[in-house]
């Protein structure tokens, strides 16, 4: 079984790695809902995710998220803890707090340009980070840690740019940039005019008079075309010298 996982969790990463230039440290965001999570099924965050990921992993958050379980009292005080060991990376909502899930989704943007996955159990921030291309997924599943198999935002995001000549996402979105900015977009075929059609003359071989052809006339020919060929008429020889005879009398 544990084999079967990590040829999962490989596959998983391979993706993101091949299409969204994903690497190693990975970086994972951990909300409040995973490490509360962790602490009742008893698992070590720092430990296991490691193990799991089978690669160096450096594990965030934000002070939004800690802000979040400070507030919500003794019954997730261990969780708070758990947050706490972990580095805290700057949202730009020091001055204005907002909800550790908001928080997350604005680290995400729209295309996870910083390349995070996101730790957590929040089913609303699951669904709406399914939504972002490029977002790995991962969860605790009876008691084990899981990598959700990419979105289908993610497949049709990997899918448009395998066409564009082998590029990446990111090396896509660039290289349209650039041809923006410097003018060399390639305009729509619905803008571009139409060229005309010059008039050409005739075909000299088509002016040329065509041959008469005369068909041959045959004798004795039928419908079909076959010549009919005429029977003799034999005469036996006494017919003949009687007819001799009758010649010499006269």
């Amino acid at each position: 079984m544990k084999i079967s996982r990590h040829k999962k969790v490989h596959k998983h990463l391979s993706f993101f790695v091949n299409n969204f230039q994903f690497r190693q440290p990975y970086q994972v965001l951990v909300d409040g809902t995973f490490s509360f999570a962790a602490l009742q099924n008893k698992l070590n965050i720092q430990d296991q995710l490691p193990k799991y990921f089978q690669a160096s992993v450096k594990l965030l958050t934000t002070q939004c998220v800690i802000l979040e379980t400070e507030k919500l009292g003794p019954k997730v005080f261990g969780a708070m803890l758990i947050v706490k060991q972990f580095a805290v990376h700057k949202c730009g909502h020091e001055k204005e707090p907002v909800t550790g899930s908001k928080c997350l989704r604005s680290m995400i943007g729209k295309n996870n340009s910083h390349r995070y996955i996101v730790a957590t159990q929040d089913r609303e921030l699951q669904e709406s980070v399914r939504k972002v291309p490029g977002v790995p997924l991962i969860y605790l599943h009876q008691k084990a840690p899981t990598l959700e198999q990419p979105s289908l935002a993610s497949q049709k995001q990997a899918l448009k740019y395998r066409t564009t000549v082998g590029m990446n996402a990111q090396q896509a979105e660039t290289i349209a940039l650039l041809k923006k900015q410097s003018g060399l977009a390639e305009e729509s075929s619905e803008s571009m005019p139409k060229k005309k059609r010059k008039k050409s003359g005739p075909n000299p071989l088509s002016c040329k008079k065509r041959k008469k052809v005369v068909p041959k006339q045959t004798e004795n020919t039928n419908k079909s075309g076959k010549v009919r060929k005429r029977k003799k008429i034999k005469v036996p020889q006494h017919v003949k010298e009687a007819l001799k005879g009758q010649g010499a009398e006269q």
